[in-house]
């Protein structure tokens, strides 16, 4: 049952996000959304280079242009009709790219590039509409608002939880994922001939905070209150673009975690719920990394921060290496994107596990393309509660201890997985996809209860123009060697829901 203070605080994030008049992005990477008049209008006054008071120079004044007479209201309302009715115009001139030619279509799919993290697409405009802005007459500024509602509700065999099922855990009933507000401005890396900058700051409302939650980010509501809604400020970075080789980005602050397939960014995913391998790794880190691209088809990315999942504060923090090598080929059917990630003594602390990751991207033609991926992890030193030794150290808040053999305080705690997707374009707006999955947790230490196990899911995401997107699945998961699901009750668990994302 949630309770009066959360139901309350349900409604006002409702009444923010839908009351003040936001309207929904249209973008490749799903997601992009923008805010309301009077708090940009007071930005234009404090910050000028922002916000500007005159929005002219900035405005498409062609006939096909999106702003119309009236209020912001009736622009908004304008905009989503043409959005949903696929009658918006095109954008007034093409969208510049730097690189190779990007591999997928978006729509249907979140985005048209092969993702890697640390950095926005070097070489690829920021084409899209932003229909708040538009509202606003603020089309072509480079300073976005936006941001996406998230709800979902399942139907599932477990009673009292669906973990290690993550981003969709509380079993039969609806909740709110995600409420995210975004401000940003991305760095033009389509030129090389010009130093460029920008920055990253978001946060949401959800049950989604759980998962993105670092130690020392307002992370006593979950660590020590273990409420079910909760704030994440998930991202706050800034990014300097440099013309060396083919770009060069730093980016310093909080983001998220850099390896693999998935973000924890909801429109950006192929369906609701995450992989296990998803679920198991790191969320965010706090630091500085520069990418480097070095040619069309080779990058390298080099940085370092505070651990994973921890802010530079906390007694956790340890200075943690990011490594990583990014190839695509020529046609860039192919791609392949490895990292070494939080690579420290690896010494037992919050998350302060030591991450290897290898993710292949495979196109095999315009309709249909796979995206794999595979990691090793590690933990040592980590504190035996198997109930098997006396005197036992207490683990961390937080972070789980390892399933140890018997006489042993405490020891390594290794754990591997692998996950495939594979996905399909029905139309411009509707894909389905397959997702196979496995992890094995030797020692329990990422999961509570140690061993193998699978899952595999049958899903669909339908497009409703650019800013609604619908997501239903199937999942079956299995634990083999313990009772890992329904609070250690059972081995199975079936599992349907659907989530409905409505950018503003």
């Amino acid at each position: 049952m949630i309770s009066r203070r959360t139901s309350g605080a349900l409604r006002l994030v409702l009444i923010l996000v839908f009351g003040c008049a936001f309207a929904p992005a249209q973008d490749d990477q799903p997601g992009r959304t923008h805010a309301g008049s009077a708090t940009i209008a007071a930005w234009s006054h404090a910050v000028p280079d922002l916000f500007p008071p005159s929005a002219a120079q900035f405005v498409d004044s062609s006939p096909n242009s999106l702003r119309q007479p009236g209020t912001v209201w009736h622009r908004m309302a304008d905009f989503y009709l043409a959005d949903w009715k696929a009658t918006a115009p095109a954008a007034a001139e093409p969208v510049i790219r730097r690189g190779l030619e990007a591999p997928l279509s978006s729509p249907p799919f979140p985005s048209s590039d092969w993702s890697y993290g640390g950095a926005s697409t070097i070489g690829a405009a920021d084409g899209n509409v932003y229909p708040t802005m538009s509202a606003l007459q603020q089309e072509g500024h480079r300073t976005h608002l936006y941001g996406w509602v998230e709800a979902s509700a399942n139907a599932s065999s477990s009673s009292g939880t669906n973990y290690p099922v993550t981003y969709g855990f509380v079993p039969n009933r609806p909740a709110l994922n995600q409420a995210m507000l975004i401000l940003e401005r991305l760095p033009d890396t389509t030129q090389a001939s010009r130093f460029d900058w920008g920055f990253h700051v978001s946060g949401f409302f959800g049950t989604d905070y759980r998962y993105t939650t670092s130690k020392g980010y307002v992370s006593n509501q979950l660590l020590k209150d273990n409420h079910q809604y909760g704030f994440d400020p998930l991202w706050e970075s800034v990014d300097f673009y440099l013309p060396i080789k083919e770009g060069l980005v730093i980016r310093i602050g909080r983001f998220p975690s850099m390896p693999g397939i998935e973000t924890q960014l909801a429109p950006s995913n192929f369906t609701i719920t995450h992989s296990l391998a998803f679920s198991a790794a790191p969320s965010t880190e706090t630091g500085a990394v520069a990418t480097l691209k070095l040619t069309s088809q080779w990058m390298a990315q080099l940085g370092i921060s505070a651990g994973h999942d921890v802010a530079p504060w906390t007694v956790d923090r340890k200075p943690s290496a990011i490594a990583c090598v990014n190839y695509s080929t020529q046609s860039n059917h192919d791609n392949l994107y490895a990292c070494a990630n939080g690579i420290n003594d690896g010494r037992y602390a919050y998350n302060n596990v030591q991450q290897f990751d290898l993710t292949w991207n495979h196109r095999f033609n315009a309709k249909w393309h796979m995206a794999s991926e595979a990691w090793y992890m590690y933990e040592r030193a980590v504190p035996n509660v198997e109930g098997n030794v006396q005197n036992p150290l207490p683990p961390e808040t937080g972070a789980n201890g390892a399933h140890c053999i018997a006489g042993q305080l405490a020891c390594t705690a290794p754990a591997y997985a692998w996950v495939n997707y594979l996905n399909r374009a029905i139309n411009p707006h509707l894909y389905v996809g397959f997702r196979s999955d496995m992890l094995d947790d030797r020692k329990g230490q990422r999961t509570g209860i140690p061993g193998k196990y699978t899952e595999n899911t049958l899903y669909a995401t339908k497009n409703f123009g650019t800013t609604v997107m619908l997501r239903p699945e199937l999942r079956f998961d299995h634990s083999w060697d313990r009772k890992g699901y329904n609070n250690g009750t059972a081995r199975n668990q079936v599992f349907f829901g659907a989530d409905l994302i409505y950018k503003f």
